[in-house]
Parts: structure tokens; sequence; C-alpha cells
């Protein structure tokens, strides 16, 4: 990647305790980028300089854990190798944009393994790569009557996932009766998501 490549981070979801935070900062400072901390009771932020850029991660304290959040841009090769391995070790969820000239390419990354991978050039976009569901119907069947939240989750993702993928293509279709559908199941998931995690 040259340095004249972006890559930026979006929708991020990656959690981890404290350790992982004080591994990433000491990996930065042997990498030799000049950095600082603060911390108060609800976040921690690490301001990493890069060339003539500062970036600053914020990490918000949920309990004895933590959750990076935000949207962030790297020029930098490095830091965007870090923070893929950050994704990969936490298994999170992210999307990652690629801009290279005048394409871009996007993939979407869930429990740190990317499921989706999309070729933007100009108007036309390409799916590269999409990773087949490895739930079974009968998994979700069993996880739909469960009222285990640790089983209902997973499978939540997977079903906003697919709405937005309908939801991608009925936009792109322009089907107005699917979109008013998708948006509608959409709503439907989020509430239940937000429930969930309560």
């Amino acid at each position: 990647m040259s340095k004249n490549n972006e890559v930026e981070y979006c929708n991020l979801e990656l959690r981890f305790d404290r350790r992982r935070i004080r591994n990433f900062i000491k990996a930065l400072i042997q990498e030799g980028y000049s950095l600082y901390w603060s911390e108060n009771e609800g976040q921690f932020i690490v301001s990493i300089r890069s060339g003539r850029k500062l970036v600053k991660l914020k990490f918000e304290r949920i309990g004895e854990r933590y959750k990076i959040v935000g949207n962030y841009s790297f020029r930098d090769e490095k830091l965007v190798e870090m923070m893929e391995k950050l994704i990969g070790d936490t298994r999170g969820h992210a999307i990652v944009k690629r801009f290279r000239d005048r394409q871009v390419l996007i993939e979407n990354i869930m429990f740190g393994e990317t499921i989706r991978m999309v070729e933007i050039t100009g108007v036309e976009h390409k799916v590269l790569f999409q990773k087949e569901p490895v739930v079974s119907i009968e998994d979700m069947i069993k996880a739909f009557r469960s009222k285990r939240t640790d089983e209902r989750i997973p499978v939540l993702r997977l079903e906003l996932d697919y709405e937005l993928s309908t939801l991608a293509d009925a936009i792109n279709q322009g089907d107005t009766k699917a979109i008013q559908s998708c948006k509608k199941r959409l709503a439907e998931l989020r509430q239940e998501m937000l429930l969930l995690e309560m």
C-alpha cells in the first residue's frame, strides 16, 4: 500500500480489557510513534502522531472492559497493520474502506473475519467475495426460541447483515416496496439488539 492510499474504519465494534490497550500502546511506542494518552471515568483516549496528522483513538469504558468508538482514517501503512491486527485479535466487527486511485475496496468484517468484499470503480460495483453463513437453519430456529442473550446476539447480527445486503440490492434496483420492507425489518432488529445489549 503506498502512502497516498487511505484506509477508513467505520462501525467499529471491538471489545477488550485494559491489558490489551496497554499492549497496543506498548506496540505503538516500539514502532516509534509519538503518542500520549488520557483517561477519565468514561473514556481512555490514545492520541497518535502520524506525520503531520494527529489521530485520537477513543476507548469507551463498559464496566471493567473497553469498547473502541468512532470512525478512523489512516494513510500510515504500519498503523493500518496494527489496527487490522487489533480487529483480528479481538474478533471484532468493522467496515473497512480502502481507497486506491479511482477505486474503493470495501470489506465487511465480523468476528475478525472478512465476510464480504466489494470493489467499487466509478458507478460499477462487483462482489469479490461473500462468505456463506455457517449457521444452519436448525441453529437459527433454536436461537429464535432461546431466551439466552449470548445465543441470540450472533444470529441477530447475521439477520442485520442479511437485511442490509437486501436493502442495498433493493436500492440498486430502485424497488421502493422492498426498500420500505427492509427498513421496517431493520428497525425491528435494531430495537431487539438494543434490548439485548442493555
